[in-house]
C-alpha cells in the first residue's frame, strides 16, 4: 500500500505571530523579554507562541549572519549555471554537490533559462575564477555559466553592517 502523501496546510498567522517573526528575522538573538514588549504579550506567553512558530515549521531555525569580509572573503559573486539538455538526471547530483561546497552562501534550482544560481563568497576574482574553472567548466553535465559580482547586498532589505 503506498503511503499517504502529507499536504501541508498553509498557516495563518495572527497579528502578535506576524510582530514576533518580523522581530526574530530582524534578530534572532532578540530577548524574550523585548519580543514580548514588542508584541504585546506576556513573557510567558511569548514563550508559548515562539515554540508554536517552531513546531509548526514557521520559524525553522534560528542562524547568524556574518560578515564575509570580517572573514577574508570580501567579494561576492552569483554564478548562474545551466546544465546540458541531455544531462537532466545529473541535477540532483550536481545540486548536492554544489550545495555543500564552502563559500557557497545560497543555491538556487530555477525553472527558465538558467537552471541554477549560485551565491558565493570568496576572497578575490582569481577565487571566483577558480571555483568557476574547477567545479563548473570542468563538470560535463554543466552547458555554460555566466559570473555577476555582487556590488551591494540587502537581507530582508537591510544593508549589512
Amino acid at each position: 500500500m503506498a503511503e499517504a502523501k502529507r499536504i501541508r496546510v498553509i498557516e495563518t498567522l495572527d497579528e502578535v505571530d506576524r510582530i514576533l517573526v518580523a522581530a526574530l528575522q530582524a534578530d534572532s538573538r532578540t530577548t524574550n523579554s523585548r519580543l514580548a514588549s514588542a508584541a504585546g504579550i506576556a513573557e510567558s506567553t511569548c514563550v508559548s507562541r515562539v515554540r508554536s512558530l517552531v513546531s509548526r515549521g514557521i520559524v525553522t531555525r534560528f542562524t547568524a549572519l556574518v560578515d564575509p569580509k570580517s572573514i577574508g572573503l570580501g567579494l561576492q559573486a552569483l554564478i548562474s549555471v545551466s546544465i546540458r539538455a541531455g544531462a537532466r538526471t545529473h541535477i540532483p547530483a550536481f545540486r548536492d554537490s554544489i550545495r555543500v561546497m564552502p563559500r557557497v552562501v545560497q543555491l538556487f534550482f530555477l525553472g527558465g533559462s538558467e537552471d541554477f544560481i549560485i551565491h558565493l563568497s570568496a576572497r578575490d576574482t582569481d577565487d571566483v575564477r577558480d571555483f568557476v574553472l574547477e567545479n563548473l567548466s570542468a563538470n560535463p553535465a554543466v552547458a555554460s555559466t555566466r559570473t555577476s559580482m555582487v556590488f551591494e547586498h540587502f537581507y530582508n532589505g537591510v544593508a549589512p553592517e
